[in-house]
């Protein structure tokens, strides 16, 4: 038996004229996922227009959820708004029909309206600010994601001084919280997208 000899299946060198096992690693045939070594992570996987994949295609069912409860929260929100700035001048106007023309009801009155707007613009800010959001979850990034989270802990904040009527803007608010700091939220947040 001799290493040379081309009938001895043991004795032949590989095509190519590399050893086994030796220098760079092989490539895999096509189709066929390459082996990793061991103690590494897994590589992810490579999509077919090269690259790594897009992440999530479709918006997962909490992300959508936390979605429409932006909308609902800035909805009412704007409706509290535009109902306080209604409020304090059906206040006012009711308090000149009363006749008390003193200058410290005069006074108190021109207070109670101007918290009164003031309030219902901070509303209606908020509100415009939550529906902002809620538009940019289709596109946005994680910078969305953490202003939602933000967003969310104002509304756990100053549900809990409103309560026991901020009770269902309590809920929505870590609903939304609890939702987007998921792993799936995470993923579709942080998803590679397309540019244009």
């Amino acid at each position: 038996m001799s290493f040379g000899d081309p009938n001895n299946p043991y004795g032949q060198q590989p095509q190519g004229g590399q050893q086994p096992g030796y220098g760079y690693p092989q490539q895999t045939p096509q189709g066929v996922p390459p082996q990793q070594g061991y103690g590494y992570p897994a590589a992810p996987p490579v999509n077919q227009y090269g690259g790594f994949p897009a992440g999530p295609v479709e918006m997962p069912g909490g992300v959508k959820a936390a979605r429409v409860m932006l909308w609902v929260i800035g909805g009412l929100n704007l409706i509290g708004g535009l109902a306080a700035i209604g409020f304090s001048f059906a206040l006012n106007s009711e308090l000149e029909k009363s006749g008390a023309s003193t200058a410290d009801a005069e006074a108190f009155a021109s207070l109670g309206q101007g918290l009164m707007i003031g309030v219902g613009i901070f509303s209606i800010i908020f509100a415009v600010l939550g529906m902002v959001l809620a538009a940019k979850f289709k596109s946005g990034g994680n910078g969305v994601r953490i202003c939602a989270i933000v967003y969310a802990a104002f509304i756990v904040l100053f549900s809990v001084f409103s309560l026991p009527l901020g009770v269902v803007s309590l809920a929505l608010g870590i609903v939304i919280i609890v939702m987007c700091a998921k792993g799936d939220g995470s993923a579709w947040f942080n998803r590679q997208r397309q540019q244009y």
